[in-house]
């Protein structure tokens, strides 16, 4: 069986490039579109990594990549914690096969909080058609997500909606233009609830 992460095969330094080699993995995007049956294999990968140790490399900090969009400052430090963080839930990086789902494309590993996986992928969720109350309900019983404060939570909202317009520019694509505008509905609901 695959596990959470394809194994790497190969690791070269030759010639100032520092090469990869992953198994290929056969499956296909994770479809994040409401009644996906994609949506409980990535909630079992989802459960999966947050009960992995995270590793003793060193790793981004949720704080620190988060601290320019939240508004205060301090809320910055509910990100802080010692779980290995994906960050990045694009449905291209999960890959979906028969034995589960499978996160490719490291690129943002991070440390921090374990619900903010969670947070993460919910913008993807409300992007690809869910209601924020219905992605907030998809990632609900994640062990990790209960423990969530909703004062952190609301930060983190708010943090996601400035990232994603910093992202998007004056000129967003399509692609980018969904996930703002994803990441601002989310950040009402928060606010709306609070």
């Amino acid at each position: 069986m695959t596990p959470l992460a394809p194994r790497l095969l190969f690791h070269v330094i030759a010639g100032g490039w520092d090469l990869l080699g992953f198994e290929a993995i056969d499956g296909h995007h994770a479809d994040y579109c409401p009644g996906s049956p994609d949506l409980p294999k990535v909630t079992v990968a989802l459960r999966e990594l947050a009960s992995l140790p995270c590793p003793d490399i060193e790793l981004r900090l949720a704080e620190q990549r988060l601290a320019d969009y939240v508004a205060d400052p301090a809320d910055a430090e509910a990100f802080a914690g010692n779980a290995l963080l994906h960050t990045d839930w694009n449905n291209h990086n999960v890959l979906i096969t028969r034995h589960g789902a499978h996160l490719v494309d490291w690129g943002w590993a991070t440390r921090g909080a374990a619900w903010l996986d969670p947070a993460h992928w919910i913008i993807w969720l409300i992007a690809a058609g869910h209601t924020p109350s219905e992605a907030e309900g998809a990632v609900a019983l994640l062990p990790s997500w209960e423990s969530a404060p909703p004062r952190a939570v609301n930060a983190f909202a708010y943090a996601s909606g400035n990232l994603w317009e910093e992202i998007a520019g004056s000129a967003p694509d399509d692609w980018t233009r969904s996930l703002l505008d994803a990441a601002r509905l989310w950040q009402q609901h928060r606010k709306d609830r609070s």
